[in-house]
């Protein structure tokens, strides 16, 4: 039987013979914890920037520095016998398939998004565009491991954005998940990110705690994902979506807390749709916030977090 995606990933973080990029270091910011008990059911976690850290504080398609992108081509190409495939056109095989991956990307950048003010590209996409060209040229992959079309090039994408991006979950991420689950509290996930972004989650709480099930504390119909709605934040797809979820399950806006690191794109569209809101401040690479936004009524968060488990204390 072919490994699910979740299987893959864990599969490849028990490799030694692949390089990958480490978590980066956290920078912590100069803030006081802002906190009092909300009367909430429900919470909405960010992923990128709020329970993971990653350079940026979000997926990138290319990373900014050209040789890490190219580096991490040249593995995907050695990783999935693509060579033999591809177009012997002069210069390194990274750069021809760079050319093949920027054009599939800017295809979809610039396919019509159906009225979507902030339209996502799901990164599988991409891969299956560049597969597909080489299927022609008598590519072949082993299902048996890899499993259909639709699932390979989701591994693809996955084994590509570790590759340019090193991930780890933020201190306290796993406890924080766990006893809100202690306190029968709901959670989900509400956030950009891609097919293998709750794969990745699910790594990273695994590397903070071994015993760590995603499954456990968080229902499937709960995780809000922005590949998947086809938009991003702040869309208010996204956000409708999250408000549809928590009212099947009896739960109003005013009882949802949702947690992020951007007052642009996570605190104010959650204010918008009747949610309350959480700020964590706790890593400067990630915080998206000014002093005029935190005194402005459309992008103050409620409570302001300096560690996740600090959320205990902003739950009545």
């Amino acid at each position: 039987m072919s490994l699910t995606l979740e299987q893959y990933v864990e599969r490849l973080d028990s490799r030694s013979d692949l390089p990958w990029p480490i978590a980066p270091k956290i920078d912590p910011v100069k803030a006081k914890p802002s906190l009092h008990a909300l009367p909430v059911k429900a919470v909405f976690w960010t992923v990128y920037g709020t329970l993971v850290a990653i350079p940026g504080g979000e997926l990138q398609f290319e990373h900014p520095q050209d040789f890490v992108t190219d580096a991490a081509l040249e593995k995907l190409i050695k990783e999935f016998k693509m060579w033999n495939s591809m177009s012997r056109k002069p210069g390194a095989p990274s750069a021809y398939m760079k050319e093949l991956f920027r054009k599939a990307l800017t295809t979809m950048q610039m396919a019509g998004s159906g009225g979507e003010k902030f339209p996502e590209i799901q990164a599988e996409r991409v891969w299956d565009d560049i597969v597909k060209k080489l299927l022609q040229k008598d590519y072949s992959y082993d299902a048996s491991t890899y499993g259909s079309m639709g699932d390979y090039v989701k591994k693809i994408a996955y084994f590509y954005h570790a590759s340019i991006q090193g991930s780890g979950a933020y201190p306290g991420a796993a406890d924080a998940l766990k006893l809100l689950a202690d306190r029968s509290i709901t959670q989900g996930l509400l956030g950009d990110g891609q097919c293998f972004t709750v794969g990745q989650l699910q790594r990273c709480l695994k590397q903070q705690d071994p015993g760590f099930e995603l499954a456990a504390v968080m229902p499937e119909t709960m995780r809000l994902i922005s590949s998947d709605k086809k938009a991003k934040k702040p869309s208010e797809t996204l956000f409708k979506a999250a408000v549809q979820a928590a009212s099947a399950r009896g739960i109003s806006p005013s009882e949802v807390l949702h947690v992020g690191s951007s007052l642009t794109r996570d605190i104010a569209p959650a204010k918008k749709v009747g949610f309350r809101t959480a700020l964590f401040a706790g890593d400067r690479n990630s915080l998206v916030a000014t002093p005029e936004q935190l005194k402005d009524p459309a992008t103050r968060p409620d409570v302001l977090l300096t560690e996740l488990p600090q959320i205990l204390d902003a739950i009545a």
